[in-house]
């Protein structure tokens, strides 16, 4: 079970770490960053450490700061048995109180992975969250799409749920619907805007990964290749991200 797990995570998040791998390499070389071999990184929502762990593992310190004590738990658990725990600091808060924990300016990288469809005001959230980032960072923000609950409601048979989701401000589907928002394209770009960031690139992620018969991820490596190469190769055309289940921006402090 846990490798079936590892496999399904590789296949959702390689589209979002082949984005961040050449912005980590660009933060490295970037002269106002001081020369430095490690980055600072900050982890909005990063619950168990899908991301911070192998940041860590890659010489970076890491700051989550997530809500929940029981990802935080995980997350202990996780980065002790990785050997990491020396560059991970697990903090419980949200983007609300980051005042507390990091000063304005102290970070190279923000991570704000699946964090705003939680949080009660999306663009003042993202927006405290950006203080943290020193000029020259960057941003990788990583948010459901509204579309692709139009689009999964529908061809599942739930037309009415599909309109719900479609005309719905924040992008739900009803009442049971277990997400609190979603949100278009030009809802992300629009906030990082305001905030005072500039929009690098926009990329799909997850625009088959989650239709696939699961025999494809959980069969043969060589399968599941496939499928990464193919989420890659559509991820930033405007078609197909249009239908992604999740949006990742990429963004620059100036």
């Amino acid at each position: 079970m846990a490798d079936l797990t590892r496999a399904r995570s590789s296949v959702r998040t390689a589209v979002v770490w082949e984005a961040l791998r050449p912005a980590l390499d660009d933060l490295l070389a970037d002269p106002r960053g001081g020369g430095r071999t490690e980055l600072e990184v900050l982890d909005v929502g990063g619950g168990t450490g899908g991301f911070a762990v192998p940041l860590a593992q890659s010489g970076h310190r890491v700051t989550v700061l997530d809500p929940s004590p029981d990802a935080l738990a995980a997350l202990g658990r996780r980065v002790a048995e990785a050997g990491v725990a020396a560059q991970v600091r697990a903090v419980q808060g949200d983007a609300d109180n980051l005042a507390a924990v990091a000063a304005p300016g102290s970070f190279d990288l923000l991570l704000c992975h699946g964090a705003l469809e939680h949080t009660d005001d999306p663009a003042a959230s993202l927006a405290a969250a950006l203080t943290a980032v020193r000029p020259g960072g960057a941003i990788s923000l990583l948010a459901a799409n509204r579309n692709a609950a139009v689009f999964a409601r529908a061809v599942s048979g739930h037309v009415v749920g599909a309109r719900h989701a479609l005309e719905d401000p924040t992008g739900r589907w009803g009442s049971s619907d277990p997400l609190p928002r979603r949100f278009a394209p030009d809802d992300l770009v629009a906030m990082l805007e305001a905030a005072g960031a500039r929009v690098l690139a926009i990329h799909g992620v997850r625009v088959f990964s989650d239709l696939v018969p699961s025999g494809v991820i959980e069969g043969e490596a060589a399968a599941r290749e496939d499928l990464v190469a193919l989420e890659s190769a559509v991820a930033e055309l405007p078609a197909f991200r249009a239908i992604a289940t999740q949006l990742h921006v990429l963004a620059v402090r100036p």
